[in-house]
């Protein structure tokens, strides 16, 4: 064994963050014991959860659904033991907010969850909290190593997180934190143009992966049938769903025979369904609404093309499946894209909003055919070499491992 850490997410399992399961099991695979909070429900009920899914929500701790008897509990049991330190961790939440009454009321709701969340760890015996994504969760992360003796770190994946430099107190994040983990170098970036350059020696790239060995090629042949496009992500403005709706009736309305699969839900689905009927693409368009990964994989295999046209992205877990199991990718040149798809070599790569050139970068793999299969080869092989899942969760052990034991934190089976 080689640390105990705790795991504080916003909401897991997720659909969205299937990443952070693959790395919480993994990690454990190599001899960390990790314990999961989250605030919020898993985002499905219990029945429709996968069978490994259900396992972690069995054993995650869920601050929300606690309640106000065990928010009583905690902050009551603190309060008494140590009243200094409680009222010391609730002072730095209120002054958290500056001037504005409407943030310090909210940073003092985050100390009820960080109470909850410190008082978890406490009866855990663990002494560092590793958080995912620096938005509210990582507030909740940061108030509790104000009001108790632990340390925490962040992984930041970006863009989002970028847009509201004071409102997510990123700089007071990134000061307190022991380590902080990008997913590739556009993160790491954007971190040190945050950061005094005297704390990048905390800034530590961490790259997210696939299993290849379950993202498979699946070897079937589409000749013959209705090209198909896919787009595997949540159905919100920033995954630019419109633009692909756009392009697909473009190439309709060209004669062109595609048809294109949204997998995924969210607050844009009616929206999207409602350009759908204006573009005449109705009969084009299959929405399959949010899918759990026992069914990711074949409706991958049925796909000749993926496509993700996004505005604002990280670097999308989704390509890496689908390049993975060769399918050749289409998506923009944004953020981080470009790290995992180099354009004409792994996949191909627009820029955001241009609905032609998507239309265009479509037909030109709907043509070639041999382009496609080039393309989705080197797509394989560049996850395979970059963004191994095994090979990323090594390197992310290691780098907990350093920096936890600068801490005195590593524990010797």
């Amino acid at each position: 064994m080689r640390a105990n850490l705790g795991y504080l997410i916003s909401r897991y399992p997720s659909i969205s963050h299937t990443f952070i399961l693959r790395e919480v099991v993994e990690l454990r695979r190599l001899g960390f014991h990790i314990d999961v909070a989250s605030i919020n429900a898993p985002d499905r009920k219990t029945g429709d959860l996968t069978a490994e899914e259900q396992v972690e929500a069995a054993s995650t701790f869920y601050v929300r659904a606690a309640g106000a008897a065990g928010a009583l509990r905690a902050h009551t049991k603190l309060l008494l033991r140590n009243p200094a330190t409680y009222f010391g961790g609730l002072l730095f939440a209120a002054r958290l907010g500056g001037t504005d009454p409407r943030r310090a009321g909210m940073n003092c709701l985050y100390f009820v969850e960080a109470v909850m969340v410190g008082q978890w760890m406490k009866s855990l015996g663990l002494k560092h909290l590793h958080v995912h994504f620096a938005t509210p969760a990582a507030t909740v992360g940061l108030i509790v190593t104000k009001t108790f003796p632990f340390t925490f770190s962040i992984t930041v994946h970006g863009p989002d997180e970028f847009y509201d430099v004071p409102g997510y107190l990123l700089s007071e994040k990134f000061v307190a934190a022991k380590l902080v983990c990008a997913i590739g170098m556009f993160a790491r970036s954007q971190i040190m143009k945050l950061c005094d350059s005297s704390l990048w020696g905390k800034i530590e790239v961490t790259p997210l992966g696939v299993d290849s060995g379950v993202f498979q090629p699946c070897g079937s042949s589409h000749d013959g049938k209705v090209f198909e496009v896919i787009c595997v992500g949540r159905l919100v403005p920033a995954k630019g769903q419109h633009v692909l709706l756009a392009a697909i009736a473009q190439l309709r309305s060209n004669g062109r025979k595609v048809v294109l699969r949204l997998v995924g839900d969210g607050p844009d689905r009616a929206a999207l369904e409602a350009s759908a009927r204006r573009l005449r693409i109705k009969d084009s368009v299959i929405f399959e609404g949010a899918v759990n990964q026992d069914r990711i994989r074949g409706l991958y295999a049925t796909a000749d093309v993926f496509a993700l046209a996004s505005f604002a992205e990280g670097i999308p877990v989704v390509l890496m499946e689908a390049m993975a199991m060769e399918i050749p990718c289409i998506s923009t040149s944004i953020t981080g894209i470009p790290e995992l798809i180099r354009d004409s070599i792994d996949g191909l790569l627009v820029a955001p909003s241009d609905v032609d050139a998507l239309a265009s970068a479509i037909g030109r793999l709907m043509d070639d055919g041999e382009l496609r299969n080039r393309l989705g080869t080197a797509g394989r092989r560049r996850v395979v070499d970059k963004y191994n899942l095994g090979r990323n969760i090594v390197r992310l052990g290691e780098v907990f491992d350093a920096y936890l034991s600068k801490e005195g934190l590593m524990v010797v089976a």
